[in-house]
């Protein structure tokens, strides 16, 4: 059964923000409670597009030490459906992945090499693409690789973040694709390209790396980019940690989505509003992502129009099926008064409602 969901005060507030969004440009966020290798290629499947020249997966192939991390059994079928090279950079950090040849053993050990060529983007050098939002950087420092590739499957493991509050989609497009430098670059929003550290102001760091995605997005073009986030092993501590804390909030499933904004947005709603019982509680995770500010990079990510907070949330479990998904039955609604009073939570229909003006997920319907 698809797990219950709530919007909050604190998320009735963002959506606020969404209110001019008209209904079509409202774009959908797929979900489904399974976790497994076939999981990820329905959710795929879902978005309605198909792959094409040569397609780089990013993920993170995780520091030694830790075991968070997307593993080969889980995304190998995604990968070989894509028919994708996996694509890395090298850490800015001391890590274990802090060189092409100390990656490359991290890469062998966690086993990806048995399931796809992985490809280190920054191994020979860096290039620089435009930035739109120049509020911080003047450009992104990306691996050389990167232009080798016509299409990305962003593929993230959701979970907290010792800097970010949260890692999701926008941090693996924004940090994860930068190089070393770049890197750098954005953690400081744009003070050097050496110290990852030299930055004090946290929504200046959470900015630049929504700049950053928003590059990347860019530099591939509209319809070459597809973004799916996997919520299992909830730590507060990312996978860039060689011994993470151990996840005290169950596994919630696989969501995807076109646009990146949505999609983080749409898993950190599932966060906020989770039912916390014995044994699966969400609250660390939720106070992790608070003590960093960590929700301001969707807000951002929205006004410098990377994308929306609005969102439809689709299951793709639905009875109507994985080929159905598009149809209305499959559709999930969570909506609230003008005033903040909630009065439908993941409801698949709108029919109880009465003629009036409500917030359906995130943006003023009115229903007549």
């Amino acid at each position: 059964m698809f797990k219950r969901i709530t919007f909050s005060i604190f998320c009735f507030v963002l959506a606020i923000q969404s209110f001019a969004q008209d209904a079509q440009t409202v774009p959908n966020v797929y979900f489904t409670e399974r976790i497994d290798a076939q999981a990820l290629v329905d959710v795929f499947e879902a978005l309605g597009i198909s792959a094409h020249g040569n397609v780089a997966v990013k993920i993170s192939t995780g520091e030694a030490g830790g075991n968070n991390y997307l593993h080969p059994e889980l995304i190998g079928d995604l990968v070989h459906h894509v028919n994708g090279t996996i694509v890395e950079c090298n850490t800015a950090y001391g890590g274990s992945r802090s060189t092409t040849a100390r990656h490359r053993q991290v890469i062998e050990q966690h086993g990806f090499n048995e399931i796809a060529t992985v490809d280190i983007m920054d191994e020979e050098d860096t290039i620089h693409i435009p930035v739109s939002d120049k509020s911080y950087l003047q450009y992104n420092v990306v691996g050389s690789h990167l232009r080798n590739y016509q299409f990305m499957v962003n593929l993230a493991h959701f979970k907290g973040h010792q800097m970010g509050g949260f890692g999701g989609v926008l941090k693996n497009q924004s940090i994860g694709v930068a190089s070393r430098a770049g890197k750098c670059y954005i953690h400081s929003a744009g003070q050097s390209f050496t110290n990852p550290w030299g930055n004090s102001d946290q929504d200046s760091f959470l900015e630049s790396m929504a700049a950053a995605a928003q590059s990347v997005a860019e530099y591939f073009g509209e319809g070459n980019i597809v973004y799916i986030n996997v919520m299992n092993n909830l730590s507060v501590d990312c996978d860039c940690s060689s011994s993470p804390a151990e996840p005290q909030m169950a596994d919630v499933g696989i969501l995807a989505s076109t646009d990146p904004v949505a999609l983080d947005k749409a898993c950190l709603d599932l966060v906020f509003n989770h039912e916390s019982v014995a044994g699966d509680n969400a609250q660390p995770l939720i106070n992790r992502i608070n003590s960093m500010h960590g929700t301001h990079i969707v807000d951002y990510g929205e006004q410098i129009g990377l994308g929306s907070t609005a969102y439809n949330l689709i299951d793709i479990d639905d009875p109507t099926g994985v080929d159905d998904v598009k149809a209305q039955s499959a559709q999930r609604y969570n909506v609230f008064t003008l005033d903040g009073v909630k009065v439908l939570s993941n409801a698949k229909s709108l029919d109880s409602l009465s003629s009036g003006t409500y917030i359906v997920n995130g943006k003023k319907t009115t229903i007549r």
